[in-house]
């Protein structure tokens, strides 16, 4: 009977919409936070800032690993009723209130109690409010409480958070000195602030911050007096110490009337380190600037206020167009000449960290250029980031150097195919997270730059449509269409890419619509005047996909050259990508890869257990004779005393014991 009337339910369609789940679930929350700070049932009351708050030990335990150890741990607050905590009690009521509901209502909290909260969280275990607070304080960041949520975020380990209010400083540097909260910053955290090259104001307005900072904070900063005596009179002097958050301003970087009429009489820096901040100034090639940081935006625009200062055409270069160019217009130029004394010289609006710089040369034919790249803080002292003057580039650029502050950015045309012009269509700088691996300022990518996004092109071989051999598409093809080819013993396929990379790997696809074999080989180049053999297959039979690896080197030409079709006197390509996108090629090599460099670890650990094992008698034996040599190659800033202590100790334990330190 009971079978039959279970499948006479199953068989019930109502006309209203099947409900499978019954979700009561706010219902629940609303009913259990009625337990919430209420007597009934209560089993445990802590006791806070002298408020009693009744609490249930299964609701805290089932709820926190913390409260599970506490109440049910062992520990001597298991057995007890009444238990004292030492943390603010809004705090805890709003904790309480979110184990018993699921619920908390930010906006109702003021911010110390969002920041208490926060805290008593991390301290519970609580990690998903934790998360949600700090999403919270992330969104309503402002002058007023990013310096407290910063010391908050730091203790608590909350990397995101941390990261988000040091942004916000970065870009508010000039507002945030003025504000009275970043007197109450901790040391800590001013000087993890200090530290940062994107913490961008002028260094006296730092200056000036850092000393109110240290006046607010008498017996928070650390300082070293120094007694000494002369002719019978004893001075006192306090000098900062180098622990000192005043030793993160960056005195060098102050023109000589503020460190003279704003440093010195503070008082609360030894005097030398005047004299050597100015002389730092007037020596150094590389001063320790800060600058502005704007991640994954480009700098070189005119919202930046940046410009084009030297240049024939200037206000074409940062306009931001790049389709309306041609034979007459849209490009900056400068005079190709054999001493690189012309270029094209863009000045940013402020100095700025970068690390990518895009440039688009004048693509309109196949013409092909080379220059170089050099940057400036100040334009006295330029650094050379891109030096592709040995390279045949052409149409976007896409270039990458170690981050670094930048005022000025200078390209010098070295070489032009067809004339002795060095055209510049577009320039865009920034900083950014997405950096791909780069050898010698050459990028080694893991994707196929052999593409037509990426600037490349296919200069000779014959075909129906104009670069088919990389336009990504390896499907659409048959006997008339969708392959370049060229004929056995008269020609070849030639592949330019749109600047030097760093390849180890290639693969293709050779036309297979029949049984067919090929043989074929590949050269690379990178100037087309020296070529390099990295593949070999001219005594091979190869058919439809082939994958390549070969020793890394910089590459900007491929030239596949057929030797053999067993069918015609026509070599077929379908496909090329440089470096192979096939998965399963990829883990092997990975693997490969792996497997050598375990074997070299193994050989070189073989090789110094043999080197230590041959010389430690001798060392042993001698160890004076060691110190003693290290006496002509040790550092001036290195205690001898303390080097010839650790070499002993050392020698004592090759030589087993033996050698009495």
């Amino acid at each position: 009977m009971s079978s039959q009337s279970h499948r006479k339910m199953s068989g019930i369609r109502p006309n209203k919409p099947r409900t499978d789940e019954i979700e009561l679930t706010e219902l629940f929350s609303s009913q259990m936070s009625q337990l919430c700070l209420n007597e009934d049932y209560s089993d445990v009351c802590f006791i806070v800032e002298n408020q009693r708050l009744p609490a249930h030990r299964v609701m805290l335990a089932a709820r926190s690993e913390y409260f599970r150890a506490l109440l049910y741990g062992g520990l001597s607050e298991s057995t007890q009723t009444e238990i004292h905590l030492k943390v603010p009690v809004e705090a805890f009521k709003s904790l309480l209130r979110y184990i018993y509901s699921g619920h908390m209502s930010l906006a109702q909290m003021d911010e110390d109690n969002i920041l208490d909260t926060l805290g008593l969280a991390n301290q519970y275990g609580l990690s998903e409010l934790e998360l949600s607070i700090s999403d919270y304080l992330r969104q309503y960041l402002a002058l007023g409480n990013v310096c407290a949520i910063l010391d908050a975020a730091r203790l608590y380990n909350l990397e995101k958070l941390t990261k988000v209010c040091l942004t916000f400083m970065d870009r508010n540097a000039a507002d945030i000195l003025q504000h009275d909260s970043f007197k109450s910053l901790s040391k800590e955290s001013l000087e993890e602030v200090l530290r940062r090259d994107s913490f961008f104001a002028p260094e006296v307005q730092i200056f000036i911050a850092v000393w109110d900072w240290c006046k607010h904070n008498p017996n928070v900063d650390i300082k070293v007096s120094i007694r000494i005596t002369i002719s019978n009179y004893i001075f006192n002097i306090l000098f900062v110490s180098l622990q000192s958050v005043v030793s993160f301003v960056r005195l060098p970087l102050m023109n000589l009337e503020d460190l003279l009429h704003v440093v010195r009489p503070s008082g609360i820096l030894n005097p030398d380190k005047l004299l050597d901040a100015i002389e730092e100034q007037n020596t150094s090639k590389y001063l320790p600037y800060r600058a502005a940081l704007w991640p994954e935006e480009n700098v070189a625009t005119a919202k930046f206020v940046s410009r084009t200062i030297m240049g024939e055409c200037r206000a074409e270069l940062l306009n931001g167009d790049v389709t309306s160019y041609d034979m007459e217009k849209g490009y900056t130029r400068h005079c190709i000449s054999d001493t690189n004394e012309t270029g094209i010289v863009v000045e940013l609006g402020t100095i700025c960290i970068i690390n990518h710089i895009k440039i688009l040369l004048w693509d309109r034919d196949n013409r092909a250029y080379s220059y170089f790249i050099e940057v400036s803080p100040n334009q006295t002292q330029w650094d050379r980031v891109i030096d592709y003057s040995k390279y045949h580039c052409r149409s976007w650029q896409f270039l990458y150097f170690p981050a670094r502050p930048v005022r000025y950015i200078k390209l010098v045309g070295t070489y032009n195919t067809v004339n002795r012009l060095f055209h510049v269509v577009a320039l865009e700088a920034m900083y950014t997270t997405n950096l791909p691996k780069v050898i010698n300022d050459i990028v080694a990518p893991t994707a196929n730059v052999a593409t037509i996004e990426m600037s490349a092109v296919v200069v000779d071989g014959v075909s129906r449509t104009r670069n088919c051999l990389i336009n990504g598409n390896y499907t659409d093809y048959d006997w008339d269409s969708g392959y370049t080819c060229h004929q056995l013993d008269s020609g070849e396929i030639l592949v330019r890419l749109g600047q030097p990379y760093i390849i180890g790997s290639m693969r293709l696809l050779l036309w297979d619509c029949d049984d067919r074999t090929y043989s074929f080989y590949i050269e690379t180049s990178v100037n087309q005047k020296d070529w390099v053999m990295v593949v070999d297959k001219r005594n091979e039979h190869a058919r439809s996909w082939q994958n390549f690896s070969f020793n890394p080197l910089p590459v900007v030409f491929i030239r596949i050259i057929g030797t053999r079709n067993t069918a015609n006197e026509i070599f077929h390509c379908v496909h090329l990508e440089c470096p192979s996108q096939d998965p399963n090629f990829l883990l092997a090599e990975k693997e490969k890869q792996k497997l050598m460099e375990e074997k070299a670890k193994e050989q070189l650990r073989i090789v110094n257990d043999n080197q230590a094992s041959t010389s430690a008698g001798s060392r042993a034996s001698t160890p004076r004779r060691s110190v003693n040599n290290l006496r002509a190659i040790a550092p001036a800033n290195v205690q001898l005393r303390e080097v010839e202590d650790n070499i002993l100790v050392q020698l004592g334990n090759v030589a087993g014991g033996q050698h009495n330190v």
